[in-house]
């Protein structure tokens, strides 16, 4: 349904090895998250749609997706945060906004046209 319901879809590009040495490794593995994106990739391939993967070192979680400031780093258990400007954010849902934004400016870019990362 994420692949039929979307005309693009877009991930971050996550270290899974490097995940699965830390103190989340437990849920990395029992997510199988590799295996979860390449079922993505094909998936997309199969029905025409577009799949990209953003860097992992793209700022997604400090990145305020209203006025495009990056906060700084946040440890973990910081759920929420209000940004300079007064919006405040859920981490998860502000990452998600700035991930696509930014897999769309690559993949406009990549057909040709000038972008600028605007959320």
């Amino acid at each position: 349904m994420i692949i039929r319901e979307n005309q693009a879809v877009f991930v971050e590009d996550l270290c899974v090895k490097g995940l699965a040495r830390t103190r989340l490794a437990k849920s990395i593995r029992d997510a199988g998250w590799s295996m979860f994106i390449r079922m993505l990739e094909e998936k997309a391939a199969r029905y025409g749609r577009v799949f990209g993967k953003v860097d992992r070192w793209f700022p997604s979680t400090r990145i305020c997706s209203h006025c495009g400031v990056d906060s700084g780093s946040k440890p973990l258990h910081v759920r929420e945060w209000t940004c300079a400007c007064g919006v405040t954010h859920d981490r998860d849902l502000n990452a998600a906004i700035n991930i696509h934004a930014a897999g769309r400016a690559e993949w406009l870019n990549a057909c040709g046209e000038t972008v600028s990362l605007s959320v």
